[in-house]
C-alpha cells in the first residue's frame, strides 16, 4: 500500500483547510485509514479514522471540528479541517491498517499544517 497526502499549508486560526490521501497497491485489504498528527516535540496521536464499512472514529478533542470521508471510488480519505487552532499545528500523517492475522500499518510522508494566531 502506497499512500499520498496532500493539502498541508498555512492558515490563520479559525479557518480550514482540507488534507487528502490517495491510496494504491493493495488497496482492496485496507481495513481502515485515517489521520494522525505529530507536533513538534510531541508524540503522535490519532486524529481519526474511517473504516471500509464507513465507520468514522475521532480523537474527543477534535470532534466537532475535524471530519474524516473516504471516497472508495478515488480510493482516498480526506480531512477536513474547520475552525483551526494554533495547537493544531503539526505534521500530518496519512495511514492505512491492514488486518491480515496481525495488525500491519501504512504511513503517507506527512504534510505540515500551520496555523497561525
Amino acid at each position: 500500500v502506497q499512500l499520498q497526502a496532500s493539502g498541508g499549508g498555512l492558515v490563520q486560526a479559525g479557518g480550514s483547510l482540507r488534507l487528502s490521501c490517495a491510496a494504491s497497491g493493495t488497496i482492496l485489504s485496507i481495513n481502515a485509514l485515517g489521520w494522525y498528527r505529530q507536533a513538534l516535540g510531541k508524540q503522535r496521536e490519532s486524529v481519526a479514522t474511517v473504516t471500509s464499512g464507513g465507520t468514522a472514529n475521532y480523537a474527543d478533542s477534535l470532534k466537532g471540528r475535524f471530519t474524516i470521508s473516504r471516497d472508495n471510488a478515488k480510493n482516498t480519505v480526506y480531512l477536513q479541517m474547520n475552525s483551526l487552532k494554533p495547537e493544531d499545528t503539526a505534521v500530518y500523517y496519512c495511514n492505512a491498517k491492514l488486518v491480515r492475522g496481525i495488525l500491519y500499518n501504512y504511513w503517507g510522508q506527512g504534510t505540515l499544517v500551520t496555523v497561525s494566531s
